[in-house]
């Protein structure tokens, strides 16, 4: 199964191995979920994963944060975005993973922020928005 991770689900594994954010990155790590991730999208967990305040809050240094995000997009499976999907979410930078989402044919779009992505304009899509809880809810129903 395909699915699209907010950068918050990401931080948010990699601050504690409690909670749903960080059995979804075990999930991605054992290959048992497929990642996507476009290059606009790898730049976002970078850049917003390597700011002073958030580093400061991971137990990894500046180097060993670099070979987590390599070994996901070495795992993950990688798509161009040809065009621009514009829902216009109330954040701007959301917006590329609503593309991802769409051009990877992912199930679910993953974000602990899903009121921004409850929006009209992505009713009717292939994907499914849902927080890290709802997931795991879900994928333990059908496959534990």
């Amino acid at each position: 199964m395909v699915i699209t991770v907010d950068t918050n689900v990401i931080f948010s594994a990699l601050y504690s191995k409690k909670g749903a954010s960080h059995a979804i990155l075990r999930l991605i790590l054992e290959e048992k979920l497929k990642l996507a991730v476009s290059v606009p999208v790898y730049f976002e967990y970078y850049d917003v994963l390597s700011r002073k305040e958030l580093m400061s809050k991971l137990p990894f240094t500046a180097s060993e944060l670099e070979d987590v995000l390599d070994l996901l997009a070495l795992l993950a499976q990688k798509n161009s975005i040809y065009f621009l999907l514009r829902p216009n979410l109330p954040d701007e930078k959301d917006n590329i993973f609503v593309e991802c989402a769409f051009a990877s044919n992912s199930k679910y779009l993953i974000t602990s922020n899903i009121k921004d992505f409850k929006m009209s304009e992505l009713k009717g899509m292939a994907f499914s928005v849902v927080t890290p809880g709802e997931f795991i809810r879900n994928w333990r129903g059908k496959n534990e």
